[in-house]
């Protein structure tokens, strides 16, 4: 790991989950020296806009996550929790109050110092009433956030939070005087932004002022496809030099074999789901959600999808993390049980709903494959395929919707289920209270154990259709090193990428 840092204690990092990054890649151009390189990126993710508290998405992520901007904390692929921005944390012995001292010596790309007050309102940018943020009820709990100097932060909780450092980990810091950030930056990272062109590509250019241990390369171009062959046929043609993550097997045939490419499979915690809006029928009751289930071959969806590749999975939990359970055969392939709870719920003569579908693969094919699944069990689906960012206002904010396709990419993200006002509408008050008590736990056992029974429950009441996990496949020039494999969170460090 290329930058060495003290892990938190290991009673602390082992009540934080398992997380990591995604892959990251070569160059195709520029002189011997390895230094000097530009790495071209092949992404389907571009940014909605360059905020990931104004709806950037995951495309954002991608990009600027570690790379552009850092948080106090960021974690690794083995489970720790590493200080970044911050030097060090204290907890109080009730868990109440953690003090972080922060690193001297850090500046923005702008050039001016760190403060505690850009933590503070880095923060509070998360929490507030017009925050786009998936993470902002994560934040729910603190009570107050003190800046006693310019480097020591506290933050006084109303309640424990034992996740409290991992959801710090999420928090970009950012400029507090910097203004707008949805087509600008002013992080911390070791690169800076140089030129975003919408719709083609994002560059990133090391940058000289880094507080740590500088790029192995020059820049970085993001260009952004909207489908799976283009963006392969550019790691062909030399467009690019690396894909962050394959999207179809299709795809792969063509670098396997070949020694001009390498082809690594990593862990991923990607989740395909056909999420139901809870809050309206006929998906509001339980019945006819494991009806829909039930009347899903996801075995062979994976396969036509993924060929060899990929997992399946009953429940939110990805195998990485620590409350993991198989789930698969709680709600089994089983067309004739679909069809009795289809008419113990009054629908023995199916009915229609609307599938919104993002336009990106492998939404398109899973939405035609279950088209034809459900009609077997006389459930018509009408696809209504939808931008990325139409969903987002569509579904995720204005929750207008029946049922909608949509990759979920981060760890841990189970809790969610615990949350009401999510963009689904799961509402079960046991599962609400479960979550609440795993974030107050005293042990990470007792946390794991809550969280076990919140899996096991959503699963029971099909919360919603878990599909598959996708695998995470990265595929490069075989001249370049230093890009990790896994797809953890989405983000994708591409500080250590060489040219050999």
């Amino acid at each position: 790991m290329r930058r060495p840092f003290i892990a938190l204690t290991t009673a602390v990092a082992a009540a934080l989950v398992l997380a990591g990054c995604a892959a990251g890649g070569g160059s195709a151009s520029t002189s011997g020296d390895s230094t000097d390189a530009t790495i071209a990126v092949g992404s389907l993710y571009e940014p909605q806009n360059l905020s990931n508290t104004q709806g950037g998405g995951q495309g954002i992520t991608e990009a600027f996550n570690g790379n552009v901007y850092e948080g106090l904390f960021r974690l690794t692929d083995d489970g720790q929790v590493e200080p970044l921005l911050a030097e060090g944390s204290e907890v109080s012995d009730d868990g109440l109050t953690y003090t972080i001292t922060l690193r001297e010596g850090v500046t923005f790309h702008s050039g001016k110092a760190l403060t505690s007050a850009d933590v503070k309102n880095s923060v509070e940018a998360v929490t507030a009433e017009d925050s786009k943020s998936a993470r902002k009820s994560s934040f729910g709990k603190i009570a107050d956030i003190a800046t006693p100097d310019d480097r020591t932060v506290v933050f006084t909780l109303a309640d424990r939070s034992i996740s409290f450092l991992y959801n710090l980990s999420y928090v970009w810091i950012v400029n507090t005087d910097a203004g707008d950030l949805t087509a600008k930056e002013d992080g911390t990272g070791p690169y800076t932004l140089d030129e975003w062109r919408q719709g083609s590509t994002l560059t990133l250019t090391r940058f000289d002022g880094y507080w740590g241990e500088a790029a192995e390369n020059a820049e970085v171009v993001f260009t952004y496809f909207t489908d799976a062959t283009a963006e392969a046929n550019a790691l062909r043609t030399g467009e690019i030099d690396i894909i962050t993550s394959i999207q179809s097997p299709d795809a792969l045939t063509q670098f396997e074999g070949d020694d001009a490419y390498t082809v690594s499979e990593g862990t991923s915690t990607t989740k395909e789901l056909l999420a139901f809006n809870d809050r309206v029928a006929p998906f509001d009751d339980t019945q006819v959600r494991k009806a829909v289930y039930s009347a899903i071959d996801r075995k062979q969806l994976l396969s036509s999808i993924w060929g060899d590749y990929g997992t399946l999975i009953g429940s939110m939990v990805p195998p990485t993390d620590p409350w993991y359970e198989d789930l698969t055969d709680v709600n089994p392939y089983d067309p004739a049980l679909a069809k009795q709870l289809l008419a113990e719920a009054g629908y023995a003569d199916g009915f229609t709903f609307t599938l919104d579908t993002p336009s990106y693969d492998p939404h398109p094919a899973v939405a035609e494959f279950l088209q034809s699944q459900l009609a077997e069990v006389g459930i018509t689906v009408e696809i209504n395929t939808i931008s990325a960012d139409e969903w987002y206002t569509k579904v995720f904010q204005e929750r207008d919707f029946t049922a909608t396709l949509q990759e979920h990419v981060n760890d841990r993200d189970v809790v969610w289920y615990g949350n009401p006002d999510f963009y689904w509408g799961y509402d079960n008050p046991q599962v609400t209270q479960w979550v609440s008590e795993a974030e107050q736990a005293a042990s990470t056992d007792e946390q794991t154990e809550l969280l076990r029974k919140v899996n096991e429950q959503i699963a029971a009441d099909a919360a919603s259709a878990w599909l598959y996990l996708y695998p995470q496949i990265v595929v490069a020039s075989s001249d370049l090193s230093g890009y990790p494999v896994n797809g953890l969170n989405s983000q994708f460090y591409v500080y250590d990428i060489v040219l050999s």
